[in-house]
């Protein structure tokens, strides 16, 4: 069975939302009765509430030839300046005024994106390995039960409303790029061509590693287990604290990790008993496209295990793609068959299915894109645009990104960092091997802008460790401290890596010079 809503049934809820945009820019309603009601279609006023940005939902990260035509011609007729790959494998729109939000959301209908639930207390966008179907080594593409768990998912926008926002991740390998092992709901793959399952897990306040509460369940089963999932969140999340309405903290309301997989089965069990067929059949389809016999040289050229085949990935710094660039991008890829972009967690877009000459292409088209492993790092929007942000998170980044090149840090002597400007974890702060939070110190009886420090934070599916937070620097200090420790690992000869096992104390002690009492 296949669950598929048209997108243009949703078009009937744009007069309503077209309505209430226009009270809240008129003055007209709160600011909180607004975000109350703009997250059910994906949009949020933005600081100031002049302006407002437009999530455009691109479920399981993936941006085909249609929904990047969109995206450009709606960038261009709107002339807009400021766009985000966000780590949901979303994109977004900002600086948009009222109609043009308004406007977007319904046209975006037409090429199939659907905006609806992208923010609110809903079901969010479903996350998948950004290279499921041509990464080389993955235990089996897991893209095709993403796709059909999205679509799933939107059926429960009409539903019932749950307490809090649900996120679902699909992975294909054990570099658990989306997280599933401590997502609201994840299916890990493995190596058997099933999914191991875990459930209630999540990053910002109270973060917590997901629950195991099933193993080795065939892909043609997972809407069941969504369903459960739904059911189990209903059942017992909790409605009167907002704070604590996530999943995550079901593991403590209801007694510990054991009871909590109890509680879910015995839902498991009922969506099992009740008859209701949730089979799913998907179409499994090839790359047919044929090699021309190039092979490009580039560390941002990855081979796909369809021979001959590459993946070029681009990463915009701090996940803001120029408008230029991404229009170029598109015009180019509309003629390049089977080619489309996959937008990863850590805010990169891999550029898949193309020959060696294509590859080489679209490798000159990205070039103003990351240059370096450090500055692939991740960081949400940040403050200045951000209602709930504390601090300017891009800011920051700029910042250190600057005087690393002014340092001449060479590339591999930084990880990736990941910054979030608010305890919100949008940035995944805490699953970083450097991450800041924003925050704030008073120094000399002065409120400073600073960020919380954390360390050794991975992802890795069997060694997942949430960072250890170290103590506060004043944002003034992080680049200063990012360079110190990147001429320390430079002078080793040494990746940072290979430094750190090396270093195990390390980092500590190289940013105690730093953090402040």
């Amino acid at each position: 069975m296949t669950y598929t809503i048209d997108p243009q049934s949703w078009k009937q809820e744009m007069t309503a939302f077209r309505e209430k945009t226009n009270a809240f820019y008129n003055g007209e309603i709160t600011k909180k009765e607004y975000k109350s009601f703009s997250g059910l279609y994906g949009s949020y006023a933005q600081k100031g509430g002049k302006q407002g940005m437009l999530r455009l939902r691109m479920t399981a990260g993936r941006i085909t030839k249609e929904k990047l035509a969109f995206t450009a011609k709606a960038i261009q007729e709107h002339q807009i300046r400021r766009i985000h790959f966000t780590t949901c494998q979303t994109v977004q729109l900002h600086d948009l005024q009222p109609d043009t939000i308004c406007t977007l959301a319904e046209e975006a209908l037409s090429a199939g994106i659907v905006t609806m639930g992208g923010g609110g207390d809903f079901p969010r966008n479903v996350m998948c390995s950004p290279l499921s179907g041509v990464e080389a080594d993955e235990y089996f593409d897991v893209l095709p039960y993403a796709e059909a768990a999205g679509e799933y998912l939107m059926t429960f926008i009409k539903s019932p409303k749950m307490p809090r926002k649900l996120k679902v991740g699909f992975s294909n390998s054990p570099a658990n790029l989306t997280h599933a092992t401590y997502r609201d709901l994840g299916f890990a793959a493995n190596k058997g061509g099933s999914f191991d399952v875990y459930s209630a897990g999540g990053l910002g306040n109270n973060p917590r590693f997901g629950v195991k509460v099933a193993e080795a369940v065939p892909p043609t089963k997972v809407l069941y287990y969504i369903k459960a999932m739904w059911l189990t969140f209903c059942a017992y999340g909790n409605y009167e604290s907002r704070a604590k309405a996530r999943t995550r903290y079901m593991q403590d309301s209801l007694g510990g990790a054991e009871n909590y997989k109890k509680a879910y089965l015995e839902k498991l069990d009922e969506v099992f008993a009740s008859g209701e067929d949730l089979d799913i059949t998907v179409n499994t389809s090839s790359v047919s496209k044929q090699p021309d016999g190039n092979a490009p040289e580039s560390s941002r050229v990855f081979s796909q295990k369809q021979s001959g085949l590459y993946t070029v990935m681009w990463h915009p710094l701090g996940g803001q793609p120029s408008a230029e660039t991404f229009c170029k991008l598109a015009e180019y890829l509309a003629d390049v068959s089977e080619a489309e972009i996959r937008i990863s967690p850590d805010e990169s877009a891999y550029i898949v299915n193309l020959t060696g000459k294509e590859a080489e292409k679209v490798l000159e088209l990205t070039e103003d894109g990351a240059s370096s492993l450090f500055e692939t790092s991740v960081s949400c929007i940040g403050a200045s645009v951000c209602q709930v942000g504390l601090r300017d998170s891009q800011e920051l980044l700029l910042s250190c990104v600057k005087a690393v090149r002014d340092a001449k840090i060479p590339d591999g002597a930084l990880p990736q960092i990941h910054i979030s400007g608010c305890p919100s974890s949008c940035g995944t702060h805490q699953t970083g091997t450097i991450g800041f939070r924003g925050a704030a110190k008073s120094v000399d009886g002065k409120v400073q802008p600073a960020f919380v420090l954390y360390i050794n934070g991975c992802q890795t599916q069997g060694n997942e460790s949430m960072g250890k937070e170290l103590g506060t620097i004043l944002q003034k200090d992080i680049p200063e401290f990012l360079v110190a420790l990147g001429k320390t690992v430079a002078r080793s000869g040494q990746d940072f890596q290979t430094w750190k096992t090396a270093n195990p104390e390390g980092i500590e002690q190289i940013a105690a010079d730093y953090l402040i009492a």
